[in-house]
């Protein structure tokens, strides 16, 4: 009988029975009985080994969570992994300390740690016995499998250097009564498509021919861990050929097995989030229509900086892939993005992995969870305070607990513990000090906790509406209220207080009567914006401009500064009327001061400004500025000559424009929010029509409550 003609088996193919086939083959020799009758060549050790890779693949070879709709195949998805450079894992670090190093990275990265330069099959080729740590969602369990999955290639088409059938053994489905690696093993081998036979698991772990993955040791229930953990010491102890790979989450890390090498997964980096968008969006129609590229984009928009934190995580970054696919965007109803997120740290992935959570919800439901982690996110926040020792939450939670009705009946260090450990809401970042795992996270719980108290919202907006690191608060408090009348209101009455000299009102009075009734179609609070930056760029642009002059284009140095002007404008403009933004950005490009004349007269936004004849007036001058024997006081004559002619032009008194260093501050100030006022509308669940129309109308203008 003629042997079977090779095929594509990549490792299996190996002529003289090399790679995994002949440990296969070796294996069943010396066996021998009834396993030799079914392996005794090696076509038979290929056939059984590509049931064996069938079989795994079939069951770890793809994903399916957070409500996919189909299976995904693992290696479409995966993106190569990096580790920390701190292999000891915990530092000791003071919360001051972790603070100012956060603060001195201005990004919104907790983690101080740099990554290593080499990825994940240079860990494992180094470590033979490895502990993989990380934190809920770092991919520990992806990373297990894609090894498994790579160990079939052998040394000739991966980047391990040793041949070694992969076991994948999930700790969470030990038997509680009987903790048997040895039987587990031989029924791994076994379900997978070997024949059944305990001799065969025995002699390829004392030859050190296989690879074991033992996924999720914080999953073991605690019941049995500590036997557990013996178990595995004991297994490894006696078959310490073999190469072992074990997994857990860092916060429910407690000892180390004798002989490994602990690593941790870190977060994903830039590189890392675009090769994973690039991988999960790469069917045909998304390579036609450059989904990848388009989120990635979004995902980069100063205004999704939040949820760009989340990717780092790379289960909350396949649910923000998921999102983008249904949505094609982030940033609408960030609240309920975030809160989503929250869901799948607290609940959605044990439920995915079929975890039970024990003790922790033994009185403290999930609902409940929420009020406690929004309480300590608040107070940290109001504080400025991003990381807590271990003591402060536990005495926040014990106190907590003792004001609660129904209390739970954990104590505060076993709440906390659980919630660092199967949910990783919490991060140890040094020995003893912890934070949110994401700012975006403790954000959104202290938006939360101010969207229940109306006295808080209000003390929110007077005292935080200018600082930067509460912007993401503000933009997640309208999309938590029912209806956010009363929050863009009260935001509007505070930014009225920035027009808090005679000088301000009255310029604010010059754009309102300047463009009110002028023909233009466009939304008058957005004409009053283009009014006063085109009028403001006289004063922070012309004159250095002529001032420094010489043989330049007059005309084209006008045009410089009021394309920037109009810029200014435009971040603005763009929000309440998207069509004189677009015009107002046509009018930036122009080429000419003439264009930029002609533009202005077609947009029609003031009443009676001659554009053209102003730029005529302009272009009088360039003969006289050019004129290099001038002296410095000739040219201030004919600055303030230009002044005139410009002042006249818009009809704009020149008093009003001579602000002081701190005027100039209060009406940079007063656009800002104006803008800001803009994003939270946009942010809101429900804001009624008259309220939003009142708020319109008002912008920009000056008026009384």
């Amino acid at each position: 009988m003629t042997s079977p003609t090779p095929g594509p088996l990549g490792a299996f193919e190996d002529p003289i029975a090399g790679g995994l086939t002949g440990i296969v083959l070796d294996i069943a020799t010396k066996v021998g009985g009834a396993f030799i009758e079914t392996v005794k060549d090696k076509w038979q050790a290929q056939a059984a080994l590509k049931r064996y890779e069938a079989k795994y693949r079939q069951r770890y070879g793809s994903v399916r969570i957070l409500g996919m709709r189909q299976d995904y195949p693992l290696e479409q998805v995966y993106t190569k992994v990096k580790f920390l450079d701190d292999l000891s894992i915990r530092r000791f670090e003071s919360v001051e300390a972790l603070e100012a190093v956060y603060r001195g990275k201005a990004k919104r990265r907790f983690s101080t740690r740099r990554n290593l330069s080499q990825g994940g099959p240079t860990v494992v080729n180094q470590h033979p016995k490895l502990t993989v740590l990380g934190q809920p969602g770092a991919g520990k369990s992806t990373f297990l499998r894609r090894v498994g999955l790579a160990a079939f290639g052998g040394q000739q088409k991966t980047a391990l250097k040793f041949n070694c059938i992969p076991v994948f053994l999930e700790l969470k489905r030990f038997n509680p009564t009987e903790i048997d690696l040895l039987g587990a093993v031989a029924k791994e081998l076994s379900n997978f498509g070997f024949p059944e036979t305990p001799e065969f698991a025995s002699k390829a772990l004392e030859q050190g021919k296989l690879l074991v993955l033992l996924d999720g040791l914080d999953e073991v229930p605690k019941d049995i861990l500590n036997p557990a953990i013996e178990a595995i010491q004991d297994f490894v102890t006696r078959y310490d050929q073999n190469r072992f790979i074990t997994s857990c989450r860092t916060a429910a890390h407690r000892s180390d097995f004798r002989g490994f090498t602990n690593v941790e997964l870190a977060d994903f980096d830039d590189e890392q989030i675009w090769k994973f968008i690039q991988r999960w969006f790469q069917s045909d129609l998304d390579k036609e229509s450059n989904t990848a590229e388009r989120c990635w984009n979004q995902l980069n928009d100063r205004r999704n900086r939040a949820a760009k934190e989340l990717a780092q995580t790379p289960l909350l970054l396949t649910f923000l892939c998921l999102v983008y696919n249904r949505t094609q965007k982030f940033f609408d109803k960030r609240a309920t993005l975030y809160r989503k997120a929250l869901d799948i740290l607290l609940e959605e992935w044990a439920a995915d992995k079929r975890l039970n959570l024990g003790d922790i919800y033994e009185g403290l439901n999930t609902e409940l969870e929420k009020v406690l982690l929004a309480e300590i996110a608040y107070h940290g926040f109001v504080n400025d305070q991003l990381f807590f020792t271990r003591q402060e939450l536990i005495d926040q939670i014990n106190e907590f607990v003792e004001n609660t009705a129904d209390k739970p009946t954990l104590p505060g260090k076993d709440i906390l513990d659980a919630i660092a450990e199967q949910q990783g809401i919490f991060v140890e970042r040094a020995e003893d000090v912890y934070s949110f795992s994401h700012l975006t996270l403790q954000e959104y719980l202290t938006a939360q906790y101010i969207s229940e108290d109306p006295q808080l919202v209000s003390g929110t907006i007077n005292d935080h509406l200018l600082e930067d690191r509460w912007r993401e608060v503000f933009l997640l408090i309208p999309g938590l209220l029912r209806n956010a009348d009363r929050y863009l209101l009260e935001m509007q009455s505070v930014t009225q207080r920035y027009l808090n000299t005679p000088k301000l009102t009255r310029l604010v009075d010059w754009a309102d009567n300047a463009t009110k009734g002028s023909p233009g179609n466009y939304k008058p609070a957005a004409k009053r914006v283009a009014a006063i930056f085109l009028a403001r760029a006289r004063d922070i642009d012309i004159a250095l401009a002529i001032a420094r002059a010489r043989d330049i284009d007059i005309a084209r140095a006008f045009a410089r500064a009021i394309a920037r002007a109009i810029a200014s404008a435009l971040t603005i403009a763009r929000d309440i009327d998207i069509a004189l933004a677009l015009a107002l950005d046509h009018a930036s490009a122009s080429a000419s001061a003439l264009e930029i004349a002609e533009r202005f007269n077609q947009l029609s936004i003031f009443k009676s400004v001659d554009f053209s004849g102003l730029i005529i007036q302009l272009e009088s001058f360039k003969k006289q500025i050019s004129d290099n024997n001038r002296t410095g006081e000739d040219r201030q004559d004919l600055i303030d000559g230009l002044n005139n002619i410009w002042w006249q032009s818009l009809s704009l008194d020149p008093e009003i424009m001579k602000l002081s260093e701190e005027e100039n501050k209060s009406l940079d100030h007063y656009f800002s929010t104006n803008r800001f006022i803009l994003e939270c509308k946009e942010s809101a669940v429900r804001v009624s029509k008259d309220t939003w129309e009142m708020i319109e109308a008002r912008m920009v203008t000056v008026w009384e409550e």
